[in-house]
């Protein structure tokens, strides 16, 4: 697949230009280009993105990053079991929980949200950072929503990270699927409450919580170049001026004197 001009594959994370130095050089550079584009398109062009991680994969297999990437990739694409895979082979080379989360999620993906449950009471748990088990905890609830347990979904995402007011990169993320829960059971005034406070913390717009709340409002935008509108100003209802109702007495006397 073809390589932009400005793509030097300098511009990947050192861990991973680290993990590439196992390889010779010239493989090396075309592995990272590769890994570059699959970041760079990941979120606007999965399959393209897949496309690359397959170049990498096939170039560098026994490279833990590589395998990784692959993951994600086909996660992008809802390749669940081919990113669950890979995932498990990154795990095998590195011994790094960090991907338990994502794999729970391709079994919510692969239509087995009970493993995914017991993924979430798993000793690998333990050791995740914060942000991973922040990650744990919304896999967790999506597998009880999933079986239709909305009541332990809403319990699930009760935690000290949702009631701190500290913003984190998670924050939005949490407060969100915790409104989304809510409104799931019927609880539209708490859920109300919370999209308002996930639209505090998503600052980078990383979720639609401004529209769910607009959306609960009863908020409804208008696209204001819509060409299929009367392009005329619209008169407001109520808000007629005298000057108009002089302009309509004085076209009126033109019509009289036209018919004379």
């Amino acid at each position: 697949m073809p390589i932009p001009e400005d793509v030097t594959g300098y511009e990947i994370d050192k861990d991973v230009q680290q993990e590439l130095q196992s390889l010779p050089k010239g493989l090396a550079e075309d592995v990272a280009k590769n890994l570059v584009m699959v970041a760079r398109l990941i979120d606007e062009d999965p399959e393209g993105a897949y496309g690359y991680s397959r170049v990498a994969l096939r170039l560098a297999s026994r490279v833990a990053a590589v395998r990784e990437a692959a993951g994600f990739a086909a996660y992008a694409n809802q390749k669940y079991n081919e990113a669950l895979a890979e995932f498990r082979a990154a795990r095998r080379m590195t011994g790094n929980a960090e991907l338990w989360p994502v794999m729970a999620d391709c079994e919510r993906g692969l239509g087995r949200p009970e493993k995914a449950l017991d993924m979430a009471g798993a000793p690998e748990v333990n050791k995740l950072d914060k942000a991973g088990q922040v990650e744990m905890r919304l896999v967790a609830a999506g597998a009880r929503r999933d079986m239709g347990q909305l009541d332990a979904a809403i319990v699930t995402l009760q935690s000290p990270e949702l009631a701190s007011n500290s913003v984190q990169p998670w924050t939005a993320r949490l407060r969100y699927a915790y409104a989304d829960a809510l409104l799931a059971a019927g609880r539209e005034d708490e859920a109300r409450e919370w999209f308002a406070k996930a639209v505090e913390s998503d600052k980078d717009g990383s979720t639609d919580a401004s529209d769910r709340l607009a959306e609960l409002d009863g908020v409804e935008f208008v696209d204001a170049f819509d060409d299929s509108e009367d392009k005329a100003a619209p008169s407001v209802a109520g808000l007629d001026t005298e000057d108009d109702d002089e302009d309509d007495e004085d076209d009126e006397d033109d019509d009289v004197r036209d018919a004379k």
